[in-house]
């Protein structure tokens, strides 16, 4: 039998003259290193053979395979180290993407759902929630940004159940909770105003919901802008956008908060109409696995091919996310952000640089997370995935390494494996060498 490892790979990236570990402190993850962390012969999208440095959270160097040296000893203790070496030749070495739009309290609730719906419980539902969101992190996705439905029958508790994951997911991975209430003008909407508030209180991130689902859309929006600005938070709305005059008036309602508002998916996006998003300053989180998601409550057509040249045509700023995880909407949902990317980019609209920059940086701006590079000083967030090069990544690359404040909190290594009646030389993940 033939695989696709490498001497050394062991279970994933070969650990290539790991140090001994520090001492623990009861706290550290079965994946914990010392305070620094040296990732060896990765290879950037530009083709360089580098060695990256990690100190803390961030990057501390760059350089050329070989030139960063050994990693600094303990004071005291000149033949400890206070971190790890990891070998990455035969990865490609990115920045992380984020998952700019999710539903985790519907995940995984197709299959329950055809017999009874999911359970409700708290316990339940926190599972849910945390399965999900280590689901995407094991992809790359060390940022996340899930929608929660508030008020009517839900109450807070769903939102609840996120918040305590959050906290069980602190070091693995930064999760968002956007609160959505379904009403909010008149009579109807009285709960949904308070439950909002609350909501935002108890330390939900941004507020949101689909104004399409109200009488008074632009009501409803005008509440939401008087409860996020008292929050000081952004405002993340559901739309599918159909009606461009609409659009017009909510992107106007929401003028005073530009530019911490987000509309998605907009899958109904008339043509032409991207004009709109394009002069009123708001960023556009599309859906290219199927085009809507459980906040559009009316399924919605697929992503309309040509939507996504006219964003970038009318140079207004997006995001790609998953939108679903195996719920309704979309009863096969994957929450792979190089899934996403890859469907930008077959689509011929955008290269593979572009696509993968709409599910990582584009997505940390929409998050309101700073940019990152491969490059001395910035976040130490990143994803090195089996490959040698992105277009090759994007196209099957399984085996990944995932880095959250520079700490490996994920790490996946896929075998490829064939019968010895193949008399050539095998290929590995990333292609023949």
């Amino acid at each position: 039998m033939s695989t696709d490892r490498t001497p050394g790979d062991g279970p994933g990236p070969g650990w290539a003259g790991r140090p001994p570990s520090p001492p623990r402190t009861g706290h550290e993850g079965p994946l914990s290193h010392g305070p620094v962390l040296l990732l060896t012969g990765a290879r950037l999208t530009d083709g360089r053979i580098v060695d990256v440095r990690i100190s803390g959270d961030r990057i501390q160097a760059v350089g050329t395979s070989g030139s960063l040296g050994p990693l600094p000893a303990l004071p005291g203790t000149p033949t400890a180290t206070t971190g790890a070496r990891i070998d990455l030749g035969g990865y490609l070495l990115l920045p992380a993407p984020a998952e700019a739009h999710a539903h985790y309290d519907d995940a995984f609730s197709f299959s329950a759902a055809l017999a009874a719906p999911p359970p409700e419980g708290p316990a339940d539902l926190v599972r849910r929630v945390t399965e999900a969101a280590l689901t995407s992190l094991g992809y790359g996705a060390t940022a996340q940004r899930t929608h929660v439905r508030i008020g009517d029958v839900h109450g807070l508790r769903r939102l609840e159940a996120v918040l305590r994951a959050r906290q069980a997911l602190s070091g693995l991975a930064e999760l968002q909770a956007v609160a959505m209430p379904r009403l909010l003008t008149g009579l109807a909407g009285a709960d949904g105003r308070a439950q909002l508030r609350e909501a935002l209180g108890l330390g939900a991130t941004a507020a949101g919901g689909c104004p399409d689902l109200d009488p008074d859309p632009v009501g409803y929006v005008e509440v939401l802008l008087e409860a996020a600005d008292e929050a000081d938070c952004p405002v993340d709305l559901h739309t599918a956008a159909a009606d461009p005059a609409e659009l017009a008036r909510l992107a106007g309602a929401l003028a005073p908060l530009r530019p911490r508002v987000v509309f998605g998916p907009c899958s109904a996006l008339a043509p032409g109409a991207s004009t709109v998003l394009a002069t009123s300053g708001i960023r556009l989180v599309c859906l290219p696995q199927n085009g809507c998601c459980t906040g559009i409550e009316d399924r919605t057509p697929g992503l309309r091919p040509s939507l996504v040249r006219e964003l970038a045509d009318a140079r207004v700023p997006f995001a790609a996310g998953s939108g679903a995880l195996r719920d309704l909407s979309n009863p096969v949902g994957r929450a792979d952000p190089l899934e996403s990317a890859y469907l930008l980019a077959a689509g011929g609209v955008l290269d593979a640089e572009a696509a993968y920059e709409a599910v990582s940086n584009q997505a940390r701006i929409t998050l309101g997370l700073p940019l990152v590079r491969v490059d001395a000083g910035f976040p130490a967030e990143l994803l090195a995935v089996r490959g040698d090069s992105l277009a090759g990544a994007l196209a099957g690359g399984h085996s990944r390494l995932v880095v959250h404040c520079g700490r490996i909190v994920s790490r996946t290594s896929a075998v490829r494996e064939f019968a010895d009646t193949v008399a050539l030389v095998l290929p590995r993940q990333c292609g023949p060498r």
